[in-house]
């Protein structure tokens, strides 16, 4: 008995004797089968072969898998007044990783912002005492493996604190979400998972139904992101991977890329 992990995607599913027939999360048109048909792995294997690697960026700790994983999202650890918060989650969990956070004080929350990074939040939730699981409740048929500590959230805005806000996006997945963080002096920062993201030029974003099948996002949808962005100011945008990151002017890097956009499709 295990729990399968889809070598494509990096999700972790519920524990059986023999992995699944194929991932949903990557038969979706979304996301897509490997070249080399499903692949299935585990975390034993996966402890194996792979480290988990921390570093910092913009004075906030990051964790990433070393060499590239799946989709090879990264995680954020964030010290905020609603509770020091694990932004995103990984395939892979280590007694390091897990020392380094409890040296930082632990943690009250996992949040996630879509399907595609649900990776094994069960077994970093497990990993760190059972810590609460925050997930859109739209997004609730892509969890592939239940468990109690899973906390699902409903409406256009979670308020964690004054200063944390949770923001239903959709667009890419119906319960896609943003997290908003006002930090003060440094500015609000956004974490806008795949709803908004940083393209390679790290001046602006874009907007995808899917980003590796290259499907656009519908204008009416682009819109809706739009309109939930608006009353929420940001100096830096955190990106969904190791330095994809907008920091300074990363409103203003928001909004022409809304215009930028609307004109593209309008011509």
């Amino acid at each position: 008995m295990s729990f399968p992990i889809c070598a494509t995607c990096g999700t972790q599913f519920a524990e059986s004797v023999s992995p699944p027939a194929a991932c949903p999360i990557c038969e979706d048109e979304r996301q897509y089968v490997g070249w080399s048909g499903q692949i299935w792995t585990n975390h034993e294997a996966l402890s194996a072969k792979y480290k988990l690697h921390l570093d910092e960026e913009a004075r906030l700790l990051t964790i990433g898998l070393e060499p590239a994983f799946a989709i090879n999202q990264r995680a954020l650890y964030l010290p905020t007044d609603a509770g020091n918060i694990l932004w995103e989650c990984l395939s892979l969990v280590t007694p390091e990783a897990v020392a380094a956070i409890k040296a930082r004080g632990g943690l009250d929350y996992i949040v996630i912002s879509h399907p595609h990074f649900y990776a094994s939040m069960v077994e970093w939730s497990e990993a760190l005492g059972g810590v609460p699981i925050l997930l859109h409740e739209a997004d609730k048929a892509w969890v592939l493996r239940p468990s109690p500590h899973i906390r699902f959230w409903s409406g256009d805005e979670y308020k964690l604190s004054d200063t944390v806000t949770l923001i239903r996006c959709g667009g890419h997945f119906d319960g896609s979400t943003a997290l908003h963080w006002k930090r003060g002096r440094e500015g609000g920062a956004l974490f806008p998972g795949d709803a908004l993201q940083v393209v390679m030029d790290r001046r602006h974003v874009t907007f995808m139904y899917s980003y590796p099948n290259y499907i656009p996002m519908r204008p009416g949808d682009v819109r809706h992101i739009q309109s939930r962005m608006q009353g929420y100011e940001f100096t830096d945008l955190f990106g969904f991977s190791a330095r994809r990151n907008i920091i300074g002017g990363a409103r203003e890097a928001v909004d022409r890329s809304f215009d930028r956009y609307f004109k593209a499709i309008a011509e």
